[in-house]
């Protein structure tokens, strides 16, 4: 980075401090600044409690494959004025929550669940009326967002929410994970035109190696159902009390203080690696679940197995700076060295920006082995997360014919483009199985995961280096071979509907093929399971009259539906159904659940605040431990550093973000490929002038998704600008989009720039490109201006 004279700092953060306005945790809306995460700035303000969540703890029960978690998080207002208190947390991407209730003193108010706008509406009434009051919002289905409102100075208040989750076993192995924090998230999305539900992302962080300031405790009370052999917790350091054969309870040693800052990971296995199996029948008043698990086989041994493609894409921005990018060379390392002669092979390195090795996989020679590692380890970390424009650019490479390809992705996921990356998976199902590596101790787990399963592949998480040998082996293991093919289940006379999924893929890995639904009349009959494993036809049978309807499972509905939301909410992407909408918000509403469209809101009946607005404060996250503040933003670091401390302390905790966003148009720039150096400093802008297209609606997607890839064009604007500063001007291009939304053909009509390899860059650039597709399935014919601003 080019040096930042102190002069020009300290005038930035007068401007701030000056222009900055007296509320806390309440941002700046200007049209210049993206969505983007901040460091935590404590004011010097007495009267206001600027951290008022004291604890967050949670009580598992594990009985079976069940899990059910209370969550209960206090806040307390230790300032002298009211509070709104605004607290970003994850959960499980598997998480049902279904109850939620509120404590202030001696009351207790239970939550309703309401349609989303309508139960924000209806917090904002009672927050305007003085009344106390808790809102539960989902952002993502692994993000949600506590809202608690006029807390007194001296009040403490309970909130506790519960879900439950199903424990699937892989190879024997069963897992549970309690997320205890929310990775910082990039966006290049603009503030000022972003929808309340992406807000969430502008949320201050302290900065990286401070604990969280709230406590942290969980504790469970396992009953497995059969014996167990072993119990580990890899995460944290913990107290295992064994109750009897198959039930232990579990509690966090006292030692760990600061065990906030990253996934509590455990794991338990049954003696002789037996997996729960069988039946589970739930009868309800007005409907009857079932939930059916069964076994696979044991992985075959192949002797010949097929050539393979590989395509490793790695993610090389700034918040994989140090511990999760060396993470993710040493499995990069691992996976390459050790391919097979007859497979092939390509990287992609992503950032702001991404390159590719060659522009066609190569075979898995020693030389290109080699030269790949070397590609990888000269990588450092820096730029935002341009996933999208990278998975695009990936699935658009040449593939060979008559060869399996499969993708393998290392990123930790702070990105906010879930949706659009899961459409575009959906969209080429048929060109390649996808195997995600989340890389860290607090990844993205919806992103991570929902990739792998619209790719038809598996997630894996390494979140210490010491694991990485053991992901990379299993990843390979599974990949070899599949454990069942050509998967069918005939229910023969047992009566089921509402049946998910209505047909099972490839079983790559050994653990229960997972089957919900609901049934009507009596359980009777048999259900068979068929399949191939290997070249052997494989068949097994449970019979039904062995298992009842019992009040234990009655979790069933909750995951029945949350298994359908989900389903609904991966497919209603881009482009909302309001059918999909709709039937997500009435399984809510029925169920009782949280989902995108509905929220839990409780109410106090007492008007407790008179005569004044509570202040508002964001509760900071602490960083996921290992991952540095260059995933905060490289450029505020100077910036922060750089604060005498004779300045007046800030107005607000976040009053730096503006001097943070002033020096963004400097130094946050995209990773350079391989073949060149990196840009340090950012020297002009590039934007989308007109566009001439048949189709409002084709128009509008093709707009939005090209100002999502400009990035790639601004890599040729600040290479131009290198050798000419004063370089601006606009460029006129048509572009052919064929029937699968990719660019067929580009040529540039006409351009007021002049620089050696700009407009081949900018051709080429624009070619990697790809698009929604047309709504009518026929090519289109684009007229574009891109327009090249010097800053």
């Amino acid at each position: 980075m080019k040096p930042i004279r102190n002069g020009v700092v300290l005038f930035i953060l007068a401007a701030v401090m000056l222009s900055a306005p007296a509320v806390y945790g309440q941002q700046r809306e200007d049209a210049n600044h993206t969505l983007s995460p901040y460091f935590f700035v404590k004011t010097d303000d007495p009267t206001v409690d600027q951290l008022p969540l004291k604890s967050t703890k949670a009580d598992v029960r594990v009985a079976g494959v069940i899990a059910d978690v209370m969550v209960t998080q206090v806040y307390k207002n230790e300032g002298k004025k009211p509070l709104e208190a605004i607290y970003i947390f994850p959960a499980s991407t598997r998480a049902a929550v279904y109850g939620m209730k509120m404590t202030i003193g001696e009351r207790t108010l239970v939550a309703t669940i309401k349609e989303r706008e309508e139960a924000r509406r209806t917090y904002e009434e009672a927050k305007q009326q003085g009344k106390s009051a808790s809102l539960l919002e989902q952002q993502r289905p692994n993000v949600f967002q506590m809202n608690v409102a006029n807390i007194l100075p001296g009040d403490v208040i309970q909130v506790e929410l519960k879900y439950t989750e199903l424990l699937l076993p892989t190879d024997g192995i069963y897992e549970f994970i309690y997320p205890t924090v929310v990775g910082p998230r990039y966006s290049n999305q603009s503030a000022s035109g972003a929808p309340p539900s992406e807000k969430w992302v502008e949320n201050p962080y302290l900065r990286q190696g401070k604990p969280p300031t709230y406590s942290f405790d969980i504790k469970m009370n396992l009953m497995a159902g059969l014996p167990i052999q072993e119990m580990t917790c890899s995460s944290h350091k913990v107290n295992i009390h064994y109750d009897g054969p198959s039930r232990a309870s579990v509690h966090l040693d006292p030692s760990e203080t600061a065990g906030g800052n990253r996934d509590f990971i455990f794991k338990y296995q049954l003696a002789g690696g037996k997996i729960e199996s069988g039946l589970l029948l739930s009868e309800g008043e007005k409907e009857k679940f079932f939930l059916l698990m069964l076994q696979p086989p044991k992985r075959v041994t192949t002797h010949q197995i097929p050539p393979r493609e590989y395509i490793f894409i790695v993610d090389v921005s700034g918040s994989m700076y140090g511990f999760p990018l060396e993470m993710s060379k040493k499995l990069l390392k691992d996976l390459i060295g050790n391919l097979r002669p007859t497979d092939k092979f390509n990287v992609l390195l992503f950032s702001g920006g991404n390159s590719v090795m060659s522009e066609q996989s190569l075979p898995a020679t020693s030389e290109n082995i080699r030269r790949a590692i070397d590609l990888i380890e000269r990588q450092k970390g820096g730029g935002g997360t341009e996933l999208l424009p990278a998975m695009k650019r990936a699935l658009s490479l040449p593939r060979s014919e008559g060869i399996s390809r499969s993708m393998v992705i290392a990123t930790d996921g702070y990105v906010m483009v879930e949706e659009e990356v899961f459409d575009l998976m959906r969209k080429n199902l048929g060109d390649a199985n996808m195997f995600t590596f989340g890389i860290g101790t607090s990844v993205n787990r919806h992103l991570l995961e929902g990739m792998a399963r619209v790719g038809m592949g598996e997630p894996f998480v390494i979140s210490k280096p010491e694991e990485t040998e053991e992901k990379a082996d299993k990843f390979r293991k599974m990949i070899e071979s599949p454990v069942l093919t050509r998967v069918k289940i005939d229910f023969g006379k047992f009566d089921v509907y509402d049946v998910e999924p209505l047909s099972i893929p490839d079983v790559f890995a050994e653990r229960p093929i997972l089957v919900f639904g609901k049934w009507r009349g009596k359980p009777a009959g048999e259900i068979t399971l068929r399949g191939v494993t290997g070249t052997t036809p494989y068949t097994k049978t449970i019979d039904i009259r062995k298992e009842k309807p019992s009040e234990s499972n009655s979790a069933l509905r909750y995951l029945w539906a949350r298994h359908r939301v989900s389903l609904l909410s991966d497919y209603n992407v881009i482009r909302n159904d309001p059918d999909r909408v709709k039937e997500v918000t009435h399984l809510g509403l029925t169920y009782n659940l949280l989902t995108a469209y509905t929220s839990f809101v409780a109410i106090d009946t007492e008007i407790r605040v008179k005569g004044g607005e509570a202040v508002t404060v964001k509760q900071p996250l602490p960083l996921p431990q290992g991952v540095s503040d260059f995933a905060v933003g490289g450029k505020s670091l100077a910036l922060q550093e750089a604060r005498p401390s004779s300045l007046p302390s800030p107005a607000r905790p976040d009053s730096i973000l503006g001097a943070n966003r002033a020096l963004k148009k400097e130094v946050d720039q995209p990773r350079e490929d391989e073949k060149t150096s990196t840009f340090h400093q950012r020297k002009g802008r590039v934007e989308v002038g007109s566009i001439s297209a048949t189709g409002e609606r084709f128009k509008a997607t093709f707009e939005k998704e090209l100002k999502q890839q400009l990035r790639a064009l601004e890599f040729c604007y600040q290479k131009a600008l290198e050798t000419q500063p004063d370089l601006k001007g606009d460029v006129t291009l048509k572009m052919i989009i064929d029937a699968n939304g990719k660019v067929k053909k580009v040529n540039l009509t006409s351009t007021q720039l002049s620089a050696k390899g700009l407009d081949p860059c900018i051709l080429e650039k624009m070619k990697t490109m790809t698009f929604t597709a047309p709504e009518s399935k026929k090519e289109m014919t684009v007229t574009l201006s891109i327009l090249f601003k010097s800053v």
